[in-house]
């Protein structure tokens, strides 16, 4: 767990949960309820959940919740062994052994994180998010402390770019982020809609089709929300850096020679991916 929570911890300006002494408090938000939870792995490496504060809640579905964000139904077994077997996956899989692909379930979250992070660095990013989540977010008060709650797409489709003019992102991502707030709150996109697709290619059209969100912003949200193990941002800088590092190349590598190199990891692009991606971040 703990090379988890070390890329959890990795920005002091993550807003969606705190980590003290190993142990991860955030809200859960399924639907309208909201509830508080702490999680820690004990010594036997069993996570045990308390349950804090907020409304009264369906337990199942917290630990729905929890499963999918930590990705804790997949079996690494054969991802590590196509890992081990190559000469650009071994280093970042020893390093980081036991790295769980960490995902946003929720997809309004997912498409809005995607969007906040197109073509800034990650740092500004989380700045974007934190202003975002704290301007327009509920939360739940705690000991003293603040725990925030995403911004629900209800809630920001009834806004216009002025509304966001505060928060330092570009008027286009503004209006990018309202207008798929209301495709969801129009009832024509959501997560179960685009998992009825059920083949990956028209999944990804389907996404890209929205104004604001091209391949990168696709594939990042069928990485991370909709888990297709197939995602793969082939253009994203972060993996191009990571795969120069680790090649020691005094060049950034070309889309072709990306390709090239990830024919091996055919079905486990995603955690290819997001193994490369935590070696520089």
């Amino acid at each position: 767990m703990k090379i988890n929570l070390g890329y959890l911890e990795r920005n002091k300006n993550e807003c969606m949960y705190e980590i003290e002494n190993e142990t991860i408090t955030r809200v859960i938000a399924i639907d309208e309820i909201r509830t508080l939870v702490q999680i820690k792995v004990n010594d036997n490496n069993q996570m045990i959940v308390h349950f804090l504060e907020g409304k009264p809640c369906d337990t199942t579905r917290v630990v729905r919740y929890i499963l999918e964000w930590f990705d804790l139904d997949k079996d690494l077994t054969p991802f590590y062994k196509l890992a081990k077997a190559d000469p650009l996956l071994k280093i970042p899989v020893e390093k980081f052994y036991g790295l769980r692909l960490i995902g946003i379930p929720d997809l309004f979250e997912a498409l809005c994180w995607g969007v906040l992070g197109q073509q800034i660095n990650l740092a500004f990013a989380y700045t974007l998010k934190k202003q975002f989540v704290e301007r327009f977010g509920d939360s739940i008060e705690w000991n003293g402390k603040k725990y925030w709650i995403f911004p629900s797409f209800e809630q920001i489709a009834q806004l216009t770019p002025n509304d966001l003019a505060d928060i330092k992102m570009t008027v286009k991502k503004s209006e990018y982020i309202i207008g798929i707030a209301q495709l969801m709150a129009n009832g024509e996109l959501s997560k179960e809609k685009l998992m009825d697709y059920g083949c990956f290619k028209d999944v990804e059209k389907s996404l890209i089709k929205i104004r604001g969100i091209g391949p990168w912003t696709a594939n990042y949200v069928l990485m991370r929300c909709l888990r297709f193990p197939t995602a793969f941002p082939i253009d994203d800088v972060g993996l191009i850096n990571s795969i120069k590092t680790l090649l020691h190349m005094d060049r950034k590598p070309t889309k072709e020679e990306i390709h090239a190199l990830s024919i091996p990891w055919a079905n486990w692009e995603s955690y290819a991916t997001f193994y490369l991606w935590r070696v520089l971040y």
